[in-house]
């Protein structure tokens, strides 16, 4: 009798916890009147993150059609790009046990998320794995947001890029050095060493810790390294972290791996805690500070106490927007310019074309010579680059709001939706980046000259003339958001563009990149396996290439 009462018990708590919500959830997505599709299971469930990946590499070897349940994989959009808008309609719903998203590819309804921030707001409990030191600017709530934001923007202005360009063309000669030094065999870790510098450009211009380039195939620890090492491996492990708690990983009884992570948690605090004891010590003797990003964040929050009797940020919410600053200002642009070096490789073309704008824009000498005012915004080809890097390939791929009311009206197209709390707002962030509706007939291809727009020069005068009049184009609001939109845009959007724009002008001044000497025989071949690593993507915190390794590069003198 009591093995029967039980299976009975465990019936109706698995209707409860499962099939009730489920139910009602798809109740209420087709109540909008919307496209629905369903998963049976919850995509933002944490258990489910974790053991996904290895579900799916099972799945995959099955000869099965997963059918919906491939919506189900943390990465669906990068494998879907825009095709199910293209299917179903500028807006169509998702729906699991737990969640249900409403994905939205119009561009009007899109700035209407954006701009009504006391209506669609941030979903503050998807970002909590970024509270590994404290709150912070991802993770504060709407009323918070604004104090952390004030603070947080203060030190991204002119000067920071002044010094962003000169650390990255430092760090971009250091690198090509170590990259031309493998000769005809080509480079591997290409992955690993834009990471690494990016973090260096990061370390000097916001902590004046200035730091030799190190390549990932030069041996040998250095304080960089072990700096760096504490960052990456925290960084790498924030969903695990969420799972496991910080003192778990610290415990005698912890396997190796977590008691690494662990480690490399409290190292990276240890760091961020010393730099913040200097800054203090120097700002309370009534010095100025180093002028980096440490200083100025406590300097900015000061002032916020000061000016209009709001309270600045505590130690745990200094550390926590370092931490985020860390995480946002280094490994985005690092995965990014990743990308680049390899599509760059695929299409010999588009660097020379590069390289034009380049000859006619650099001065002769060297770049420790090049003054950020006066050539940065002249090089409009080479931020090209970087847009249509970041059109196919952005650090994170959709949105997502929450309803911030009881009903929210939206307007998608000449229908409005009313929408509750219950349902998430996702912004489709890849889909109108491939929708050929807003990118014409090839919005898959990385064809960076789209950015482009001839100037008014005839077609009979000189090249140098042309591209002095050359326009950068301006898509349409709400069809481009690698740095989101409105008043919660990313405060390091210039900090990231001056960065890689110095690095790609750095190299590609005097060398061309392409693939080793091995398989570069037949081009097609060679590119078709340059395309291939860079579609082999997968999303953690951030996408980012499985395995950049698998192919080498060969920088050689142009």
């Amino acid at each position: 009798m009591i093995p029967y009462l039980t299976a009975a018990l465990l019936s109706i708590l698995f209707l409860a916890w499962y099939v009730v919500p489920f139910a009602k959830n798809i109740r209420r997505a087709r109540a909008l009147g919307v496209p629905v599709l369903s998963v049976p299971v919850s995509p933002m469930n944490v258990l489910w993150i974790v053991v996904e990946p290895m579900i799916f590499h099972i799945l995959d070897s099955l000869p099965i059609d997963l059918g919906n349940f491939n919506y189900a994989r943390r990465g669906w959009h990068f494998v879907d790009k825009a095709r199910t808008h293209e299917k179903l309609g500028d807006v169509f719903v998702l729906t699991s046990p737990r969640e249900t998203f409403l994905h939205v590819c119009d561009p009007d309804a899109i700035n209407q998320i954006f701009d009504r921030r006391q209506d669609f707001v941030r979903p503050v409990e998807l970002y909590k794995m970024m509270n590994v030191f404290g709150r912070n600017v991802a993770t504060a709530d709407p009323v918070e947001w604004k104090r952390h934001r004030k603070i947080v923007a203060a030190p991204f202005n002119e000067n920071t890029n002044k010094l962003v360009w000169s650390e990255s063309l430092s760090q971009a000669r250091d690198m090509l050095k170590a990259w031309t030094g493998h000769g005809s065999k080509g480079t591997i870790g290409i992955a690993r060493d834009t990471r690494t510098l990016s973090l260096d450009v990061l370390a000097a211009t916001g902590f004046k810790k200035s730091y030799r380039f190190r390549a990932s195939t030069e041996p040998g620890p250095d304080e960089a390294r072990n700096y760096r090492e504490a960052l990456m491996i925290t960084l790498d492990n924030a969903l695990f972290m969420m799972l496991v708690p910080p003192k778990l990983l610290q415990s005698r009884f912890a396997p190796k791996s977590w008691s690494r992570i662990g480690r490399a948690t409290t190292e990276f605090k240890s760091y961020m805690m010393s730099m913040l004891n200097e800054e203090r010590s120097l700002l309370d003797a009534g010095k100025p500070g180093t002028g980096n990003l440490m200083s100025s964040l406590i300097r900015a929050s000061e002032e916020s106490t000061h000016s209009d009797n709001t309270k600045g940020l505590s130690v745990s919410e200094i550390l926590g927007n370092i931490y985020v600053i860390n995480f946002a200002g280094h490994d985005t642009t690092a995965n990014t310019l990743a990308y680049a070096m390899l599509l760059l490789a695929a299409n010999p073309a588009i660097q020379e074309w590069v390289a034009a704008e380049l000859h006619e824009v650099l001065p002769n000498g060297t770049s420790e010579t090049w003054e950020y005012e006066a050539l940065f915004p002249r090089l409009k080809r080479c931020l090209a680059v970087l847009y249509e890097t970041v059109r196919l390939y952005p650090p994170i791929m959709a949105l997502p709001k929450l309803v911030n009311q009881p009903s929210v009206p939206l307007t998608v197209g000449a229908k409005t939706l009313h929408v509750d709390p219950q349902i998430m707002v996702v912004p489709s962030v890849l889909t109108v980046h491939t929708h050929s509706r807003y990118w014409g007939p090839d919005p898959l291809d990385w064809r960076p000259s789209r950015w482009i727009l001839p100037g008014k020069a005839a077609s009979t005068d000189a090249s140098a003339k042309k591209l002095r009049e050359e326009e950068f184009f301006v898509p349409r609001r709400g069809t481009y958001l690698p740095w989101s939109d409105g008043p919660q845009n990313c405060p390091g959007k210039k900090f990231a563009q001056v960065e890689f724009v110095a690095v790609l002008a750095q190299l590609l001044q005097t060398h061309r990149v392409r693939l080793s000497d091995s398989i570069d025989s037949d081009y097609e071949k060679a590119r078709a396996k340059i395309l291939d690593a860079c579609e082999d993507s997968e999303h953690g915190l951030l996408l980012r290439m499985k395995n950049a390794d698998q192919v080498r590069l060969v920088w050689k003198p142009a």
